[in-house]
């Protein structure tokens, strides 16, 4: 009920309303995984520099439909932040703006449920994004792959500690990791853990 109110409200302060189909009802079958690299972790001072996606249709990664652009920083990346995300300046070149990056973005998911690993952050940053140029808040369902992860395994060894470090879940799983870490193959392994911890009733 809460949740239904709060959308009510964000649909009303939509500023384009090309975006109305944001909160429209999803029934279909699919959901999107999805993955920013960022120039740091403060969510309020920091950007996405890209993001990543893949469309899940069951037990299937579309990887025809896949999704992945550059964002154009408003200043120069630090060193220390090319370290993480080991994208360099040159990639950036031919990079968008933030509110196309967006645009781009919500033509996408549309109003399938949102599938990420460490998800708030990711959909924080999004949504610095949205609320900047939409005045909302994104409204689509959101699911936490480490979540479902703990649940499946607190089961096995409760009162334990759970390693929910993102190699080690793949590792766990005996999922392959993908050479290069971007948002891209990020989002595409994500959705590997995805679909494994919806098929499987214990780890």
């Amino acid at each position: 009920m809460f949740k239904k109110l709060i959308n009510n409200y964000y649909k009303k302060k939509l500023k384009d309303k090309r975006f109305k189909f944001l909160f429209e009802e999803y029934e279909g079958d699919e959901v999107v995984v999805f993955d920013t690299e960022t120039t740091g972790l403060d969510r309020k001072k920091d950007e996405i520099i890209s993001i990543g996606a893949v469309i899940v249709k069951k037990n299937k990664i579309l990887l025809k439909d896949k999704f992945h652009i550059f964002v154009k920083p408003s200043a120069s990346i630090k060193h220390e932040s090319i370290k993480v995300h080991q994208i360099l300046p040159g990639e950036l070149k031919n990079a968008i703006s933030p509110k196309e990056a967006l645009e781009k973005f919500l033509f996408f998911i549309k109003n399938r449920p949102l599938v990420g690993y460490y998800l708030e952050f990711d959909m924080a940053m999004i949504n610095n994004l949205a609320k900047k140029y939409l005045g909302i808040k994104l409204p689509n369902e959101q699911i936490e792959v480490s979540a479902m992860y703990y649940d499946k395994k607190i089961g096995l060894i409760p009162q334990k500690h759970i390693d929910l470090r993102f190699d080690s879940i793949m590792k766990d799983l005996n999922l392959p990791i993908l050479s290069k870490h971007d948002a891209l193959n990020d989002a595409i392994m994500t959705a590997m853990i995805y679909i494994k911890l919806k098929n499987i009733s214990k780890i």
